[in-house]
């Protein structure tokens, strides 16, 4: 079973840019790459500058699907799971999240 964490206010997160969450314990970025309700949620540290800057990537799109370039190294992190493009050894976490009246909540697994 799932909890729901309440984030933010959807409209806090401007489109094309991400924000970074406490959540759990844990740096989330969440990603809003249109001005829609459509998010993603992935792991906030970079694997291999072991920096947390995620949130701060570049959301690009590649072969028709969104990713995030990380603005250290550089190396894309697709929106929808986290794989690396370039190093799929070094793929990230992602996690569910959704809009539900207006507010970002972050659904994760107990533990």
């Amino acid at each position: 079973m799932k909890t729901a964490l309440d984030i933010c206010a959807l409209e806090d997160i401007v489109p094309g840019t991400g924000v970074c969450a406490l959540a759990a314990g844990r740096q989330i970025a969440i990603f809003r790459p249109r001005a829609d309700d459509a998010l993603y949620a992935l792991d906030n540290i970079d694997p291999f500058a072991q920096a947390s800057v995620l949130s701060r990537g570049l959301i690009c799109e590649h072969d028709g699907e969104l990713w995030v370039a990380s603005p250290l190294k550089k190396q894309h992190f697709r929106l929808k799971d986290g794989a690396c493009l370039e190093a799929p050894e070094k793929s990230i976490q992602s996690f569910a999240v959704e809009v539900q009246d207006g507010r970002v909540r972050l659904l994760i697994s107990p533990g």
